[in-house]
């Protein structure tokens, strides 16, 4: 699986189904050819060797969906930090000067809705914008902090300094968390495990039916799914809904 077909979990599992029922299928025209029974005592064997395959899968299979769930829910904490964090700037610029506090209010609403287009994007292609939007308005909003402190540096205005350096870290770590996905590598074993587990589904079937092939390769292919849909913050259904961002915007609305 290339890469950016991680981020297409739909596309990861037709090309799954394909490639395991391909392997289920060889193992089984090898089997054919071989055109004899294996005798009793390697039955057995081979029967060991097929559990431990489908297990040793199972349990990677497993180790990858819980990756994916851990990843998944760093994402949701840390979009209710990001909103937190601004909710508590947005109060102490009341700590700053009038002009200042109603420009860095104004900042912040826009910043916002910056982060909501973040969340709600769904193609790579549109972040660079947003991203270079993000950082140009991050620049402002430092420089409206921290003119007014350094004028006059008192502990109270610290606060404000110290809030929007939340602000801005957050985003860092939100974005930090979006890029932390699977590594290609747990995906290649996953893979060759798998291919592996149905080429000896195959040889050890007793007929030759593409019926009974596609079983063993549906179910790994919907894990497969599963896992790639999680993992991806952007493709697939299951995504971080940026809740928390909504509420905080609406809430701004009426300020």
């Amino acid at each position: 699986m290339m890469p950016n077909l991680l981020n297409f979990p739909l596309v990861v599992f037709v090309i799954s189904i394909i490639i395991l029922w391909f392997a289920a299928w060889t193992g089984a025209r090898v089997r054919a050819r071989a055109q004899k029974d294996l005798p009793e005592d390697l039955r057995e064997d081979f029967g060991v060797l097929l559990a431990a395959s489908l297990t040793l899968l199972g349990l990677i299979i497993g180790f990858s969906f819980s990756m994916a769930t851990g990843r998944y829910d760093q994402r949701k904490n840390l979009e209710e930090e990001e909103a937190n964090a601004i909710g508590t700037e947005y109060l102490r610029a009341d700590l700053l000067p009038p002009s200042d506090a109603s420009q860095i209010r104004a900042l912040l609403r826009q910043y916002t809705d910056l982060r909501l287009q973040f969340y709600r994007t769904r193609w790579s292609s549109q972040l660079r914008p947003i991203n270079d939007q993000t950082s140009a308005l991050q620049n402002q909003l430092w420089a409206a902090v921290s003119g007014p402190a350094s004028a006059q540096p008192t502990p109270v205005r610290a606060l404000a300094v110290s809030g929007m350096n939340d602000v801005i870290n957050s985003q860092g770590y939100t974005q930090a968390a979006w890029w932390n996905r699977i590594p290609h590598a747990a995906w290649s074993l996953m893979a060759f495990i798998a291919i592996f587990c149905n080429l000896l589904f195959g040889y050890g079937a007793h007929r030759k039916d593409p019926r009974v092939f596609i079983v063993l390769p549906i179910v790994v292919s919907i894990s497969f799914l599963l896992i790639a849909d999680i993992d991806s913050p952007r493709g697939g259904l299951i995504h971080v809904r940026p809740q928390n961002l909504e509420s905080l915007r609406a809430s701004l609305n009426g300020q």
